[in-house]
């Protein structure tokens, strides 16, 4: 019995001990930011934003978030799933004719802790293709499902010629959550900055909240002088009107 017990003891810290190898030392923000490899948000004082949507196309809400967004004038980046995209071709479609951004979500929106290097390629790979195919664009972006970033994560996304579009920290709404209208508006606005990445998402449940969230931000935030744009627009912003010497 004693034997048994030092046995499992053993075993347990030897799995700790190879998850902290694995995911302990994996590099901080700071460290991918300054490999070109990975953006949060971008540095500039021009007063531009850039939206995006994760987990679509769905065929009731992302059709309202492309009118809201031509309402005013706005442009936006969707992260699509692979899978989601192929059944829902005319909105992917729609999305490029109204001049917005597809990005890669991967194809079936797994746990990325939990699947292979092979694996996690092929999902890019597999919902690059499909895009193509409809649009005749290939994506530059992949936002990871989760916001997981490390080694494994940035090299799958490099070695398919794509930039990892993360979020700025204070702009994820969490409207997955369903929190509540004003709570949505109040993340955004409140926070607003020239050069933020917002996060929401236009699929995956009941994305009402969401809907009505943006137009109430986009009309807040286009009286305050804001311009929304895609995430390719915002990189050409990088450091405009900023002073490099502080």
């Amino acid at each position: 019995m004693t034997k048994r017990f030092f046995f499992i003891v053993f075993l347990s810290l030897l799995c700790i001990n190879n998850y902290e190898t694995a995911y302990g030392a994996e590099k901080n923000r700071a460290y991918w930011e300054s490999t070109g490899k990975v953006v949060w948000e971008v540095n500039t004082k021009e007063k531009v934003i850039a939206l995006t949507f994760d987990d679509g196309p769905d065929p009731l809400y992302t059709p309202q978030i492309i009118q809201l967004l031509n309402k005013y004038q706005a442009k936006a980046t969707f992260f699509v799933v692979g899978q989601k995209a192929k059944n829902n071709l005319a909105i992917i479609k729609e999305l490029k004719q109204n001049g917005h951004e597809i990005g890669n979500h991967t194809y079936f929106h797994p746990s990325l802790y939990r699947i292979s290097f092979a694996r996690l390629k092929k999902e890019i790979e597999d919902t690059d293709s499909i895009i193509y195919a409809i649009t005749g664009v290939s994506p530059t972006f992949f936002r990871p499902p989760g916001g997981v970033y490390n080694e494994k994560v940035v090299e799958a996304a490099k070695q398919g010629n794509h930039l990892l579009v993360m979020w700025s920290w204070t702009q994820d709404t969490k409207d997955w959550k369903n929190p509540g209208i004003q709570k949505i508006v109040d993340k955004v606005c409140k926070n607003a900055k020239p050069g933020n990445i917002v996060l929401f998402h236009d699929a995956g449940g009941n994305r009402t909240q969401t809907v009505q969230a943006l137009d109430i931000i986009l009309n807040k935030l286009s009286k305050e002088g804001y311009t929304f744009v895609t995430v390719s627009q915002l990189l050409a912003y990088k450091d405009r009107n900023v002073d490099s010497t502080k």
